[in-house]
């Protein structure tokens, strides 16, 4: 099995970037229910990444053949591993690092464990479009409009979290932040981009966008890269593909409770058997998709028709 890793994230954040943001999206293919994005960038990477001589997850992180083994001798040689409770919460971090890769390789138990582990060391901003949006533009065209929401929704997210005093700012060490977080710690930035009385913009910043697939996101300004596969080499990528699943699963499981007659808290909307016995016996519901095939077919005429036809007027 293929594990993510930090290497094109640390490449870049050495050519100067502030932020790399890891894009993806989940539901794109199911007959129901939106599709969701979700953008991610690593807090402290420099410190959780980066400082290789004191952080024994260095060869974990960077996809090491040998994990287990080098992990245990570094283990040992540390001294200040020696606590077992210290130890304990080693593995601990060590494992969900290693969850941490392409969602589908995952269980929903371990997607759902995962979750927090995820937000606790990334910024993370949730974009979604409805089943309605998703008829009217298309769904790839959706899931690049929740790209763009999730992008603004992490802007805003940065913001909240990273909105502390100037006195808390000045008395806030730089040692092992990013980019980012070391202008935010600057005395300009205090008295411009990020204080209490000014907007926090992450445009203000060099960032670059790492998004999962071979198409890039359309009428979008900011530098990024299409990464085909992207969810299982690269570990911004793989946090913002868990974040979205778990996140949209959660969703469908709330719309089971409404119409728990389609099964959506097993299926989450996919065409699966269970999901088309339903459609045949109770048709399409609110939330279907009328421009996917195997539900516009129950309408007359059957709308993904009848869409086509008004995109030729």
């Amino acid at each position: 099995m293929q594990k993510s890793n930090f290497e094109l994230e640390k490449e870049l954040y050495g050519r100067g970037y502030d932020f790399v943001i890891g894009v993806d999206e989940a539901g794109r293919g199911p007959l129901a229910g939106p599709v969701v994005a979700v953008a991610a960038t690593i807090r402290n990477f420099e410190f959780r990444i980066s400082n290789f001589e004191s952080n024994p997850n260095d060869k974990i992180l960077n996809g090491d053949k040998n994990n287990n083994k080098n992990i245990k001798k570094n283990l040992l040689k540390n001294s200040k591993l020696k606590n077992s409770k210290f130890n304990q919460n080693s593995k601990l971090e060590i494992q969900n690092w290693n969850l941490i890769r392409d969602s589908k390789t995952l269980s929903e138990k371990q997607r759902e464990n995962i979750y927090d582990f995820i937000t606790e060391n990334f910024f993370v901003g949730v974009g979604m479009c409805d089943h309605k949006t998703i008829d009217r533009m298309n769904i790839l065209q959706a899931s690049f409009l929740a790209m763009k929401k999730a992008l603004t929704n992490l802007q805003f997210t940065i913001h909240n979290l990273q909105s502390i005093s100037n006195d808390q700012i000045s008395n806030t060490k730089t040692s092992g932040k990013t980019n980012a977080e070391k202008k935010i710690n600057d005395s300009e930035l205090k008295n411009s981009k990020f204080n209490q009385n000014s907007k926090f913009q992450i445009q203000n910043f060099k960032r670059i966008i790492l998004i999962d697939g071979d198409k890039k996101i359309p009428n979008f300004s900011g530098e990024q890269i299409a990464v085909p596969r992207g969810d299982q080499k690269i570990k911004s990528i793989s946090a913002a593909s868990i974040i979205a699943k778990v996140t949209r699963d959660r969703m469908m499981r709330e719309a089971h409770k409404k119409y728990p007659r389609y099964g959506f808290n097993r299926h989450k909307g996919y065409g699966t058997k269970l999901h088309m016995e339903a459609l045949r016996k109770f048709g399409p519901c609110e939330i279907h998709r009328r421009s996917f095939k195997p539900v516009g077919k129950f309408f007359d005429p059957p709308s993904h028709l009848l869409r086509r036809a008004r995109s030729r007027v």
